[in-house]
């Protein structure tokens, strides 16, 4: 697994930390003491995205590919931006971005690392989808053991792993920890993973809400419906792609199952839709957020000019 990634992924890790409390430490900066740093920050921070690039090409996923390649392209052209922002709007957008990284990232990182934090989410997230499902009446699905999964050999129960569960310190495969689901006792051979929470998504919203200098009653307002939405919608999702490989198991197109089709394809294209229009939402509660969007898309072309006036 190690060979999968540029660096070995614990350096890669400790320069994502490094980078992302470095954006921490100039976004609270309230004298900009620190604003030379900054760019730094970007670099480690882009890097440790971007160390994912060979994983994802050994395991044939070319969204997270391409996404993970541009992590540091773009942490470079925003480390650039920073050492020759002279308008004050760009500024006040980086260093909310700035915050936004960091105190999205940290948060989970260390929720990734500690294994009990892992184990803790796939639980919550898992029990609630099948308690959706086997209330819609599809079956009665439960949950069943729980597997912490080591790079080099097999898995193995997590009541029997012998690692570090306060923090991870083995090297894991891409999935660290998995729950198998049950259909009336039996396997489906589909298995929750931290993936399947939606941490990420929410994660988002928590570091691009709670950094923004606005009444703490707003924050909370706009995060109640970020998060709630966003863990609602998952559960459907999951609920949905269980419901469909138990209806249709036999379905296969390109040799994918329904599931592989419905978890790689399917439900990211609707997910990242979802996600748009939540966004949109709150671009009309928090006009704040919306004016640094639109900032740091300026130099990308992609944000709207002002309409000339006509007499």
């Amino acid at each position: 697994m190690a060979g999968d990634y540029l660096v070995d992924r614990s350096i890669a890790t400790v320069l994502g930390v490094i980078g992302m409390l470095i954006l921490f430490i100039t976004w609270k900066s309230r004298k900009g003491r620190f604003e030379s740093i900054a760019p730094l920050g970007w670099i480690f921070t882009g890097f440790y995205f971007f160390n994912d690039v060979g994983f994802y090409i050994t395991h044939d996923d070319p969204v997270l590919t391409i996404m993970s390649a541009l992590t540091l392209p773009g942490a470079v052209a925003i480390a650039l931006w920073e050492r020759n922002v002279s308008e004050e709007k760009y500024a006040k957008a980086l260093k909310w971005f700035r915050g936004t990284v960091a105190v999205a990232g940290l948060p989970y990182l260390l929720i990734a690392h500690v294994p009990m934090l892992n184990i803790l989410a796939i639980w919550f997230v898992a029990w609630q989808s099948a308690a959706l499902l086997s209330f819609g009446g599809g079956a009665d699905v439960t949950l069943g053991d729980t597997y912490a999964n080591p790079a080099n050999s097999e898995q193995v129960l997590w009541n029997d792993w012998d690692g570090n569960k306060w923090f991870l310190t083995d090297e894991m495969s891409e999935f660290s920890f998995h729950t198998e689901l049950l259909v009336n006792g039996e396997p489906l051979y589909i298995n929750f993973v931290l993936a399947c929470t939606a941490i990420q998504s929410m994660i988002i919203f928590v570091g691009a809400i709670s950094v923004l200098d606005i009444d703490w009653r707003k924050r909370v307002r706009a995060l109640f419906i970020a998060l709630s939405l966003i863990h609602i919608l998952n559960l459907f999702r999951n609920a949905g792609l269980i419901w469909l490989q138990m209806g249709y198991p036999e379905w296969q197109w390109m040799n994918l199952s329904i599931f592989e089709f419905g978890h790689a394809y399917a439900s990211r294209f609707v997910s990242l839709g979802a996600m748009f229009l939540l966004a949109l939402v709150l671009f009309e509660m928090l006009p704040q957020m919306h004016r640094h969007v639109l900032a740091l898309l300026r130099p990308l072309g992609l944000a709207p000019g002002r309409k000339k006036s006509q007499s």
